[in-house]
């Protein structure tokens, strides 16, 4: 049986890298750029550290920057009319997940004007071309969009997450300076670091993970657990960039393998509440992984070895499940995230609405445990 993996053309990487955007864009002959961003990067200033270097090497570009914490379709098809309007030929991504998202989906319409609908997007997809060329600089050490072939879009009528798989909106070039990264909120910087978690370890345990994707993501949960409590509270310059790195090596992973119900689950609390998708996964993942455990407790031994724990060599599996799970709500405690499925403003009558809409989640058929509704009304009860 063969495997496919798909990656990116270009990646830089390293404090201060984004000096070479202006000598990439050049180099590739594009001439007019839409950047894509979000107000608050705007506000905070942050997206001048790329703006300005765009205005130093007088490239001209014009700015999107109304997306939201959960990007809707909205937000898509305003960046799209704008981008039409500007006739851009290249985006410039400048932020989180959000941002990054955001601008994959106008990407994909500008060259497949027949999927303005945006909802036909959902799932995997069938686009015909390559999306207009997209420059991704990430923000965040969590999401990874630079490098997967995934974004979320949420259809704010239906109050659902859609999940676009499709290599034709994978960037051209990523950006990958951990500069842009060192002033993230605590609470951000915890919330996509256990992003990037989830990420990994679901992209460990999933029914399609293979070798290459073994030692992505085993690499960058070894990096995690080793860098992410400096990331966050001493904003340690090395600990960010190695964060940097590990979000990046889980995003080759999972672009390639899928994920599991971890992110069936937190999809319905960022499309019913908002919640934001780092705090979401966050929340869930010690609750899942114990359910998981059942069928991927020697997967998480392999884990449990690599982060430190070589006696989960002769452990027993109910101990191998104890100690996992133990070793990730340390970790979350560590880094100040001890939310509750509650806090999120759910309440006990929304359950079985959230289960319904995670049965039909693209993520649902990764995971390596068999789900039922039921199961999923009782994790989400258990992370209540």
């Amino acid at each position: 049986m063969s495997e496919k993996f798909v990656l990116n053309e270009t990646s830089i990487f390293g404090r201060g890298c984004r000096s070479e955007l202006p000598g990439e864009i050049k180099s590739r002959g594009f001439k007019k750029i839409l950047v894509v961003t979000d107000k608050g990067l705007v506000d905070c200033k942050l997206v001048n550290k790329v703006t300005d270097i765009l205005d130093e090497a007088n490239i001209e570009y014009t700015l999107y920057s109304e997306v939201k914490p959960n990007p809707t379709i909205k937000n898509v098809l305003d960046g799209y009319e704008l981008c039409k309007k500007y006739e851009a030929d290249a985006i410039v991504a400048v932020g989180g997940g959000s941002a990054m998202d955001t601008a994959k989906g106008i990407s994909i319409l500008m060259t497949n004007p027949d999927r303005a609908d945006v909802v036909s997007l959902n799932g995997v997809s069938n686009t015909k071309n390559k999306g207009l060329p997209m420059i991704a600089l990430p923000t965040t050490h969590g999401t990874a969009a630079e490098v997967t072939i995934n974004y979320v879009i949420t259809d704010e009528e239906r109050q659902v997450k859609m999940v676009c798989v499709d290599p034709h909106d994978i960037p051209v070039l990523s950006i990958v300076d951990s500069e842009l990264m060192e002033s993230l909120p605590k609470m951000t910087a915890a919330a996509t670091g256990l992003d990037a978690l989830t990420h990994a370890v679901e992209g460990y345990i999933t029914k399609a993970h293979n070798t290459m994707s073994d030692m992505f993501h085993m690499r960058a949960i070894e990096l995690i657990f080793e860098n992410l409590p400096a990331a966050v509270n001493d904003k340690d310059p090395k600990a960010i960039e190695n964060m940097a790195m590990a979000q990046y090596m889980a995003g080759m992973g999972f672009s390639n393998v899928g994920l599991g119900i971890v992110h069936s689950m937190a999809h319905q609390l960022g499309a019913v509440y908002d919640t934001p998708h780092g705090i979401a996964n966050a929340i869930l993942l010690p609750t899942v992984m114990r359910f998981n455990g059942e069928v991927s407790w020697e997967r998480f031994r392999e884990i449990l070895i690599h982060i430190g724990r070589p006696d989960a060599a002769n452990l027993s599996k109910q101990d191998i499940i104890n100690t996992f799970v133990w070793k990730i709500s340390e970790l979350s405690k560590a880094v100040g995230v001890t939310m509750t499925v509650k806090e999120t403003g759910c309440k006990e009558e929304d359950i079985e609405m959230l289960a319904e809409k995670a049965m039909e989640d693209p993520c649902k058929p990764g995971n390596p445990r068999e789900v039922t509704k039921e199961d999923f009304i009782n994790l989400y009860k258990s992370a209540m």
